[in-house]
């Protein structure tokens, strides 16, 4: 049975210099989708992933992150569009990375599809009717 869940991996310094996605292809058969990446100036950061792959392999693949002192937890967080709060400015589809909202044309109405979401935060930062909200 295959399964695919979207994780947040968190690591410092001391990782950083590792092959840590070509071991998760390698040796576990894992499929990773890098959805959102940052490291620090000091070399510590966080990787949003989405991981497929056989269940036991996914098992040992979240085995061997945690060996390596990376702390690997499941995107609890979505985001949430608020459609009655929207001013349908389209500010915030200027800005989305994935095209997750979006201007509908020739409408010009704003649509969110949450499937696409990488709760990247884009959206939160510029709306200025504060329709989209962020949900543990």
């Amino acid at each position: 049975m295959t399964v695919s869940k979207k994780v947040v991996l968190r690591f410092d310094a001391k990782i950083v210099d590792q092959p840590i996605m070509y071991s998760l292809i390698k040796d576990y058969g894992l499929i990773p989708n890098i959805l959102k990446a940052e490291i620090n100036p000091h070399k510590q950061g966080y990787l949003v992933l989405e991981l497929s792959g056989e269940n036991q392999k996914y098992a040992e693949g979240m085995e061997y992150l945690n060996s390596l002192g990376i702390s690997v937890d499941a995107l609890d967080e979505k985001v949430v569009w608020l459609e009655d709060r929207c001013m349908q400015c389209g500010v915030c589809t200027g800005l989305c990375p994935t095209q997750a909202l979006s201007m509908n044309r020739p409408s010009m109405e704003v649509s969110f599809d949450g499937e696409k979401c990488i709760v990247c935060e884009m959206c939160l930062k510029s709306c200025p009717a504060k329709a989209v909200e962020l949900r543990f």
